[in-house]
């Protein structure tokens, strides 16, 4: 495979490797990133190393270049960390005076944004923590850990990828076609902060767009009051940087919208003098301040509902704040070619997501991966929506049944049943369970962010199993969104789509009378762009040999899915953003240097 870069690998600097604050929905003036140059060691048996031999710049996964290692992990293997930091920190870290000083006052959480897929932490010797999901952020407190001067961490990670039951997306060690180069290890930022003896652990603001209001639930330590203060809504064209430019985001005048007082635990509700409402041309953001005892945090919001409502003619369909909207998306794997996981930085993510935008998408779905959280506020500020996939995992899948058997059965309206365990990958007690777990968490982690419209339970029955059970706790879990149950084949008719994938047949639709219908995968067009391809080989639906082939096709393939509009097609999305390895039916190649798509780019209605 050809080793391709992107411009912002090629630029990377790693002294100062994503620096930008990793929690943009919670956020301090006390950081302390710990991204850079780590020692690292394979061993084949649990045991610390007695020396390191190499090293790795975190947050990259060893198998990619960035990394400075590009070595697979093995199931078999373990993969070492280890880093020093100094008690006190340097003066060039954004911590407390009493931290500085070296005076015991707070608490210092550790927190890792990903690792893949478990491991165990240790301080100075002393095991601090443990966690197993390779694609959800986790968090320790280690000040019993420390001591003055210097103070080690030290991580052990095992990854048994697609060799176990665990959450692994489209990774697999034996790559090729739709399945990519697995990673492991550390893939997301790796920072500490300082926080009072009583402090916030989370911070969920759920808007009420009919009722003119928020509900601010805080969580914290400590049973003591909360003070929350909303400012007035804007719009932000620059992301945000670090904890301390929170009040310099173009707010000319900072106007206090709104306050209110309440208990941890508690949904405090603060109404507001006037709705500015969410969309995708106009995203406004509220922004608010959560104070409890001495901690102090940020965060923000946005005024807007998505539903599923009958048009005139009575069909179902996509609404955001009331009003029909045609959600026109492109399918995102969320790969680099230089960073496998995990984006260069923050530029490039933004790349995607506004290019994108200009082309005339109105929706990214994440496919079965889950980002750090600035991907989302990036789709927050610039008004992308999002639909956010569950990490599939399981068994072996077997492609003669979740593929082409279902593909084929659902084309003749055959119904298949979700109680094929074997068949659908998910033998498993413990993985069913832990597919729950998982599920429950990433609603909660991120369903403060206004841009996910829609939760993906369920792909092309990877994994699938008691489909109507996990709609019933996802939507406990967060009433607020629709859900997506099944995308692909194997629907059960419950949520609040139908949806469909469609790569070799003709286009043609059946409204429901209750849930929305959309096209949910399709097109997958694909095109080699010599001296952009990592691969010789090429996998998609459709092989072209240049680009004004692809064009032509790509716009006959647009017109016929907006012919379908009228019918009650309700969003679309194609298949994808970028090439991923083989897979190259982008709209950009992997490298994003050339743009395969887009000079006959059909921009549908959005709003009907």
């Amino acid at each position: 495979m050809k080793q391709l870069y992107t411009k912002w690998g090629k630029e990377l600097d790693r002294e100062h490797v994503l620096e930008e604050y990793p929690r943009p929905l919670m956020v301090r003036d006390s950081y302390i990133n710990l991204n850079g140059e780590w020692e690292c060691a394979f061993t084949k048996a649990f045991s610390m190393p007695s020396e390191y031999n190499g090293h790795i710049l975190v947050p990259f996964s060893p198998e990619c270049v960035l990394s400075g290692v590009g070595r697979q992990l093995q199931p078999d293997e373990y993969l070492w960390y280890r880093r020093t930091f100094e008690m006190p920190q340097p003066d060039d870290c954004r911590v407390s005076e009493e931290t500085k000083t070296g005076r015991k006052a707070g608490r210092r959480l550790l927190h890792f944004g990903a690792v893949d897929q478990s491991c165990v932490v240790f301080i100075n010797g002393r095991r601090a923590a443990r966690h197993t999901g390779g694609y959800l952020p986790f968090e320790a407190d280690i000040t019993t850990y420390l001591k003055p001067g210097e103070n080690e961490i030290v991580l052990a990670v095992k990854d048994l990828s697609d060799t176990s039951y665990h959450a692994r997306g489209k990774q697999k060690l034996d790559r090729g076609g739709m399945f990519y180069t697995a990673q492991s290890g550390i893939w997301q930022t790796v920072w500490m902060e300082d926080v009072p003896e009583q402090y916030i652990l989370s911070i969920h603001a759920e808007p009420d767009f009919d009722g003119k209001k928020v509900r601010i639930t805080v969580e914290a330590n400590a049973d003591i009051p909360v003070e929350i203060r909303v400012r007035k809504p804007g719009l932000y064209s620059s992301p945000m940087c670090a904890p301390g430019d929170v009040t310099d985001w173009g707010i000319q005048e900072i106007q206090d919208w709104g306050s209110a007082r309440g208990m941890p635990g508690a949904g405090i509700e603060v109404s507001l003098p006037e709705v500015c409402p969410w969309t995708c041309e106009e995203p406004f953001l509220y922004y608010f301040t959560v104070e409890l005892g001495e901690d102090r945090a940020e965060s923000y919001f946005a005024m807007r509902t998505f539903t599923i409502e009958p048009d005139q003619t009575g069909v179902p369909r996509i609404c955001l704040n009331h009003k029909v909207q045609f959600q026109k998306g492109v399918l995102d794997q969320g790969y680099w070619p230089d960073g496998l996981y995990t984006a260069p930085s923050d530029e490039a993510f933004i790349f995607d997501i506004q290019s994108m935008k200009d082309m005339g998408f109105n929706m990214i779905r994440k496919h079965i991966k889950i980002e750090p959280q600035r991907w989302y506020y990036h789709c927050d500020r610039l008004g992308m929506v999002v639909w956010q996939d569950m990490v599939n995992g399981g068994g072996k899948y077997k492609p003669w049944f979740v593929t082409y058997a279902a593909t084929i059965l659902s084309w003749r309206n055959r119904k298949i049943r979700d109680v094929y365990t074997r068949l659908l990958a998910r033998e498993r007690k413990e993985g069913r369970l832990e597919f729950i777990k998982e599920m429950k968490e990433t609603a909660e982690r991120l369903k403060g962010h206004p841009s996910i419209a829609v939760w993906v339970i369920f792909n092309e029955g990877w994994g699938q199993f008691q489909t109507a059970d996990m709609t019933q706790i996802l939507r406990k879990s967060d009433p607020t969104r629709l859900i997506d149950q099944a995308s692909g084949w194997f629907d059960q008719g419950g949520g609040d789509i139908q949806s469909l994938h469609n790569y070799f047949f003709k286009l043609r639709i059946k409204p429901e009378e209750r849930r929305a219908v959309v096209l949910s995968e399709y097109g997958g067009y694909s095109m080699r762009q010599e001296g952009h391809s990592a691969c010789l080989t090429q996998y998609g639906y459709g092989i072209y040999t240049d680009r004004g082939k692809l064009n032509r096709a790509y716009k006959k393939l647009e017109k016929e899915v907006e012919a379908l509009i009228p019918e009650g097609l309700c969003a679309s999305v194609y298949t994808q953003l970028s090439d991923v390895e083989e897979e190259v039916n982008g709209v950009f190649t992997y490298d994003r240097e050339v743009r395969k798509i887009g000079d006959a780019l059909y921009k549908c209605r959005t709003y009907l």
